[in-house]
């Protein structure tokens, strides 16, 4: 069987796991007061144009989410999200068990808009009985989305202006944002995202990580107290080197983008065959998802050869799939399936 279905198959890059066998033995302080994490987040303070942000490393993506929503809300506000956001369809009502309520918004393509922002804000505290609803707090966006689609400069642009306006920070969730970065579609890069969100995190799990997300605190006003909020949340590995040596490896010499700018190309590679076979695009993602459309017939035949998700029945005889690309996936593998494309 070769696997499509998701981006966190495979264990680490090699480079890692050569890094964390090298330093095994040397002791070092707990709890990410360490000389990797260190280095780790000057590097990754580099690549956000040098600004003047807090870097913090935590273990995966939903205690990331849930920690972040936590240090911002206040006991009676809920956090805006697109219905397909990840906090809303994919963490098993976390951030409703902190006390939070995620409030949807319609989306087609897993983006939202200033527009939505401001509508949504507005119908609150428009509504004479509002003190009597989940008040919005701040924004949730993903890059990519969970359709692995993208925001572009000026979307996210509106999207800052508009939240400024409203007082409403923004938080980025950025579990794949290695592939966003590297998509060729992107205009966006790391110093542009930490001046139009408040905070954001770079994915190390889904993008050559054994395990590991860093979180990066833009606005003043989030910085104070994040570490208590990670300890009191369970995110504050007592081994926090083994974070520190990972992001340290992943940001050294390019390594980070190289390995996202391999799985887009070989998921580019799929979208074209998909399309040259006449199938269909459920979302127009240059990242390494691709949502093709397939006659389920065809469907059940890769399935004798391939693993990959089911996303959504389009009608009775279609339905939109996921395949998706990683940094260790193999050209041969992407090469073979699209041989059994073609035939199909």
């Amino acid at each position: 069987m070769i696997r499509f279905e998701c981006d966190y198959l495979e264990g680490a890059h090699p480079s890692i796991i050569k890094k964390l066998e090298e330093t095994n033995f040397v002791q070092t302080a707990g709890y990410g007061e360490d000389p990797f994490c260190r280095s780790a987040k000057e590097r990754i303070k580099d690549q956000c144009g040098g600004m003047d942000v807090d870097v913090h490393f935590l273990v995966g993506g939903t205690q990331t989410n849930l920690t972040v929503i936590a240090s911002i809300l206040r006991p009676h506000q809920g956090v805006l999200a697109a219905v397909t956001g990840h906090v809303n369809v994919h963490e098993t009502g976390a951030i409703e068990a902190i006390g939070h309520k995620v409030l949807a918004l319609p989306s087609e393509d897993g983006r939202i808009t200033a527009a939505q922002i401001r509508h949504a804000y507005e119908m609150h505290w428009n509504d004479a009985n509002h003190e009597h609803t989940v008040q919005p707090g701040m924004v949730y966006i993903s890059q990519p989305t969970e359709n692995g689609t993208l925001y572009g400069r000026k979307e996210l642009q509106d999207i800052h202006d508009t939240c400024r306006a409203l007082g409403l920070p923004v938080f980025l969730d950025g579990a794949r944002l290695g592939y966003g970065l590297m998509a060729e579609v992107n205009t966006l890069t790391l110093k542009d995202i930490v001046g139009l969100v408040d905070v954001f995190y770079i994915g190390g799990t889904k993008v050559g990580a054994l395990f590991g997300e860093a979180v990066v605190i833009c606005d003043p006003m989030w910085k104070k107290d994040f570490r208590y909020l990670i300890k009191q949340k369970g995110g504050m590995l007592a081994k926090g080197r083994l974070l520190g040596i990972q992001f340290d490896t992943l940001f050294t010499d390019g390594l980070y983008y190289e390995i996202a700018r391999h799985a887009d190309e070989l998921a580019i590679r799929l979208r074209e065959a998909f399309i040259a076979k006449g199938y269909r695009l459920r979302y127009d993602s240059f990242t390494n998802q691709q949502f093709p459309i397939l006659p389920d017939e065809h469907v059940r035949k890769l399935k004798e050869k391939y693993s990959f998700e089911l996303w959504e029945k389009m009608d009775d005889a279609h339905s939109a799939v996921r395949f998706c690309t990683s940094w260790a996936t193999r050209e041969e593998a992407v090469d073979e399936l699209i041989q059994d494309i073609k035939a199909l």
